[in-house]
């Protein structure tokens, strides 16, 4: 099929880029000539493990190319996505403004029939508006589809290659059955594909995101329950999580949820039901109790310090919202640096791949010396007075804790993600602070 993805952010470059190594000949349009010109090389703007080699095979092969003109992409394709941002606007609203302005771009552009699919994550209502946009320049027939994504970065390119189900939302079913082919490889071990009505699609994605979100706020509530009362929250996880009403996914307790998803999901669908006259409270607790859980582990720092950090540093491993990518936006790690800052500490930290991210979105506390980054983990702890985790990446699972205590000027790790056994530490000679677990006592 001849298919077209604009917008060569994490979700259009990973679903063109999928969609031809399944065969199909694949144009990502991107504004963005810089881009344009890594991608066409091969090479990516993100890290998601395994996308730059299937860039390089497919462009290789001749099945996948970048370009900045639309317009060719546009009349080149059949299918048309839009997978451009939505950032949020201050009001927690999705900001439409690249959706639109691409639909008024396709709808200038088109010469015959094409299938336009909003990728991106919209709130209900949005496959209208770019119908409407369209409708404005041609009078050329087309349909629009609303066909949300549900990656999870670090696992996507297994997760679009192999879904656990696909949705697509529309009422024209010549649309239906173009999309029905295009996603026909991927879900050949018999996984659903479920055509709906657009705003039932368009909603899909979000009560997905929220319901996750929900899952992960319960936990480190329940965690925080259990710091108080003396409990073990990963013993609770381990008894709720064989139950199969509930699963193991998303109920482990932590510094708080970030990314691109659920913080702007969450607040997205808590405006869209204003709109409609409703609140959904349970959501709104959902987002109060993330941003009071990214304080959680700061707390346990501050009280072992007796409520001054002033003129300490620490060091700080994990600065990507989750492991295996490099994504920062709305990361736990943002706030721990600043708030270890902002109360007089330095911080030195490591990241395995989100160093490059941190250079722009940290860079004010770079330019004064307050933040160092450091290519190496170990080289991070030298003569600093704790350390603190906050990303779980595989290479922080089984460190040398003899090392690290020798480095350490205050042997003490703050553990936001539980990734060790406190009596192990303890015996090692090192004080350590995790979510929901007692501290060992001598």
């Amino acid at each position: 099929m001849k298919v077209s993805v604009v917008g060569t952010g994490y979700v259009g470059l990973v679903a063109g880029t999928a969609f031809a190594d399944a065969g199909n000949d694949v144009i990502c349009v991107d504004v963005d000539d810089q881009k344009i010109e890594m991608l066409n090389k091969g090479k990516t703007p993100i890290y998601e493990p395994g996308l730059e080699q299937m860039i390089h095979r497919n462009v290789q092969q001749e099945r996948l190319r970048f370009t900045t003109d639309i317009k060719e992409a546009v009349q080149k394709s059949t299918i048309i996505f839009i997978a451009v941002g939505t950032p949020p606007d201050e009001d927690g609203s999705a900001d439409l403004k690249y959706v639109l302005a691409v639909a008024r771009d396709i709808g200038k552009n088109m010469n015959n029939f094409k299938v336009v699919v909003d990728k991106s994550t919209v709130p209900v209502g949005t496959a209208e508006k770019v119908k409407a946009e369209i409708e404005k320049h041609t009078n050329q027939d087309f349909a629009v589809v609303s066909n949300p994504e549900f990656l999870k970065e670090g696992a996507a390119i297994d997760d679009f290659m192999k879904p656990d189900r696909v949705v697509i939302g529309t009422d024209n079913e010549q649309a239906a059955e173009i999309m029905r082919n295009l996603y026909a490889p991927f879900v050949r071990t018999g996984r659903p594909i479920i055509v709906m009505d657009v705003k039932s699609a368009e909603l899909t994605k979000y009560t997905a995101n929220s319901m996750l979100a929900t899952k992960i706020s319960f936990m480190n509530e329940i965690a925080n329950l259990c710091d108080a009362v003396g409990a073990d929250v990963e013993m609770v996880r381990r008894g709720i999580g064989t139950d199969s009403r509930i699963g193991p996914s998303f109920i482990f307790p932590g510094t708080g949820y970030g990314g691109s998803c659920f913080p702007k999901d969450v607040q997205a669908i808590i405006r869209t039901a204003r709109e409609y006259g409703r609140d959904l409270k349970i959501l709104e607790a959902v987002e109060e109790v993330n941003k009071r859980q990214k304080t959680v582990l700061m707390n346990k720092i501050r009280s072992y310090f007796n409520g001054d950090i002033s003129g300490k540093t620490f060091s700080v491993w994990g600065l990507s919202f989750k492991p295996n990518t490099d994504d920062m936006r709305e990361a736990p790690s943002i706030a721990m640096v600043n708030n270890l800052i902002q109360e007089g500490a330095r911080v030195n930290a490591h990241d395995p791949e989100a160093l490059r991210e941190a250079k722009w979105r940290l860079k004010e506390h770079l330019d004064s010396k307050k933040l160092v980054l450091f290519n190496k983990r170990y080289e991070t702890i030298k003569d600093t007075d704790g350390l603190i985790i906050i990303t779980e990446w595989n290479e922080f699972r089984e460190p040398d804790f003899y090392l690290i205590k020798e480095l350490l000027k205050t042997p003490v790790i703050f553990d936001g993600r539980n990734l060790y056994d406190p009596d192990r530490i303890k015996k090692m000679g090192m004080d350590y602070f995790s979510i929901g677990r007692p501290e060992v006592k001598e």
